[in-house]
């Protein structure tokens, strides 16, 4: 039986066997780490999710924020898990030991994240946001702003955010209408409103550091006007200890469909003209310096996506290895046949598999990515860290996007495998769908993501980091070609990928003559077609892996019968696994990889009634 939560056996199939993690830890930057140490830290996080953090989650959403008398109170139950988390550990644990955490490699950082993630995400937002905001001030604060913020806010002694969005304004980040005035002492008076501001305010800490986007008064309109400052909702002495309120105020928190628990501000700045802000990193660089807190958020959403899945699809299994009704179909004729589990019906066995495919199938994605970071950079010359860093640049959006669509999907069909039983309180999957529809959502909703990937990413360094992608996934066909039990499931892969290339490559030309509205109206299906091929690539590469390690076993066991090898399942942890992941493979390829190729001709055909069809026809 599992823990509910996340497949421990696939995180480490993925990390050591598959992306072969171990790699990093002969590298300067993470020569301290190793396997046992992984693994160690791995069972750490495993047990602070389930002792500290599930038991908070459907209480958190019962209870959820509070707002009253201008201040926001969190669900009771959060200030111990908040408590117990950071004295763990793992507020910051990627980060440097010299600012308080542990040097820890992204990859092993996100997949014992994805432990918090599926466990409590509403509680994590809190944690999370702290990290990137502190992260901001490490990166371009002054030695003297990171003395006053930095350190507190990585011991978790004080909390953060991240404020861009306004009312009227949404994604339209060069609308802004918070402004900075200029004080004779170098600081600013800021003056404007923000909204949806996740963990905007609340009681766990004493003090909460804002990053804030506003306009200097006189700087020129759009996002090349914008600059960011640090503003703190209780100002700070010289001395390091806190001073008096410094005019930010909370305005309501939102009602919201989940992470209840997580509280979504309204704030005010500067309601009585005494908003100080210090100004973050230069001026009108705002938007480039947030960004480097929002790509690392849009991975996390991606993570959140998994997170959620992947505990919908644990509580899913076991449910429909638990739950007994109707009998086989293939004895329905039978009067004295017995009611089964629910997992021996095909329909079931379907919406499972297919599950399966894309938590495993995503999982491999995040962790690669995760991954890339670190090689990034532990590079050792600028071509290998070019390389690694246009993996980022190219799947953060499909990370983001496609990872918390997909997430959604997987939660909606654990739903299904409850029955009436799913859609009531009763179990839990109601409320991992509820919470995983905001990743959709924020931190640039998912049609955004899919125009920076079609506007942006596939173009930059002149395709390069695409033919870099397609070199990984053309060596997993290669290597799939070498068996004779994956080459037909190959072959289906390397027909998706040249259809893919050549859609990519019909998008570039119609850019160069100007016909540049189908990329744009088709920008979604291209990002959940990349995401397909990616999740057919990965699931194919592991079970490539998985033919390799089942062969060793039966050699070593001296087994050659298809019978034995099938009876083994029965036995063999690793075996059942193994084979798991091989059914997984050809269940995906199979099933969902052959659509690329009508995708990509159906989008080919550049139907334009999306924009001929006059509004008063919707």
């Amino acid at each position: 039986m599992g823990n509910g939560l996340v497949n421990v056996r696939d995180q480490q199939f993925i990390l050591f066997e598959q992306l072969g993690v171990e790699r990093l830890f002969e590298t300067e930057a993470f020569k301290d780490f190793t396997k046992e140490d992984a693994l160690m830290m791995q069972n750490e996080a495993e047990k602070m999710a389930l002792n500290v953090l599930v038991p908070t989650y459907a209480e958190g959403d019962k209870e959820g924020c509070t707002f009253k008398d201008g201040k926001v109170t969190v669900p009771k139950c959060y200030h111990d898990a908040y408590k117990k988390f950071v004295e763990g550990g793992w507020l910051c644990p990627m980060k440097s030991p010299d600012v308080g955490g542990q040097g820890m490699p992204e990859v092993l950082s996100s997949a014992y994240a994805e432990f918090f993630g599926a466990a409590n995400f509403a509680f994590i937002m809190y944690t999370g946001l702290t990290n990137g905001a502190a992260g901001l001030i490490e990166k371009y604060g002054t030695e003297e702003q990171k003395q006053k913020y930095m350190y507190k806010m990585y011991a978790g002694e004080w909390a953060g955010t991240m404020c861009l969005t306004e009312p009227g304004a949404g994604s339209d980040v060069g609308a802004l209408k918070t402004t900075a005035k200029r004080l004779p002492d170098g600081k600013f008076l800021i003056s404007g409103t923000k909204c949806f501001i996740s963990a905007g305010d609340h009681d766990l800490v004493p003090n909460i550091i804002h990053p804030v986007l506003a306009r200097i008064e006189g700087d020129p309109p759009g996002t090349g006007g914008i600059s960011i400052f640090i503003v703190p909702k209780i100002r700070v002495n010289d001395d390091g200890s806190l001073g008096e309120p410094n005019d930010v105020h909370t305005g309501n928190i939102e009602h919201k469909m989940g992470i209840k628990g997580s509280a979504t501000c309204t704030l005010n700045f500067g309601d009585d003209g005494k908003c100080i802000g210090e100004l973050l990193g230069k001026e009108r660089e705002g938007m480039r310096v947030m960004f480097n807190m929002m790509n690392g958020a849009r991975l996390e959403v991606g993570m959140q996506g998994l997170g959620h899945a992947s505990a919908a699809y644990e509580h899913a299994l076991q449910y429909a290895k638990e739950r007994i009704q109707s009998t086989p179909v293939w004895e329905m004729k039978n009067p004295e046949a017995k009611s089964v589990p629910i997992i021996q019906h095909p329909d079931v066995r379907r919406d499972l598999l297919w599950m399966k495919a894309y938590v495993e199938g995503n999982r491999a994605l995040n962790y690669f990515v995760a991954l890339a970071i670190d090689m990034a950079h532990a590079a050792a010359t600028p071509a290998e860290r070019e390389k690694w860093n246009g993996f980022v640049e190219l799947l953060t959006p499909v990370c983001k996007a496609f990872g918390s669509d997909m997430g959604m999907m997987v939660c909606s069909k654990a739903i299904d495998v409850y029955g009436g039983y799913g859609y009531c309180q009763e179990y839990p999957v109601e409320q991992y769908m509820r919470d995983c529809k905001i990743a959709c959502l924020y931190e640039g909703t998912n049609g955004i993501q899919a125009l920076d990937l079609v506007g942006r990413k596939l173009g930059m360094k002149k395709g390069m980091n695409v033919m870099n992608l397609v070199g990984e996934v053309n060596a997993t066909i290669a290597k799939a070609k070498k068996s004779e039990a994956l080459k037909k499931y190959g072959a289906k892969l390397e027909e998706a990928v040249f259809a893919l290339i050549d859609l990519t490559m019909t998008f570039a030309g119609l850019g160069k003559t100007g016909s540049f509205l189908i990329p744009v109206l088709n920008a979604s299906p291209y990002l959940d077609i990349m995401g397909d091929m990616l999740v057919g690539h990965f699931l194919l590469q592991g079970a490539a892996i998985a033919e390799e390690k089942l062969n060793a076993i039966y050699e070593e066991k001296g087994i050659e019968s298809l019978g034995k090898k099938r009876a083994l399942v029965h036995e063999n942890a690793d075996v059942a696994f193994y084979v798991g992941k091989i059914a997984t493979a050809r269940f995906f390829v199979s099933e969902i990889i052959p659509t690329i190729k009508v995708r990509c001709e159906t989008i080919k055909a550049a139907e334009r009634v999306v924009f001929e069809v006059p509004e008063e026809s919707f």
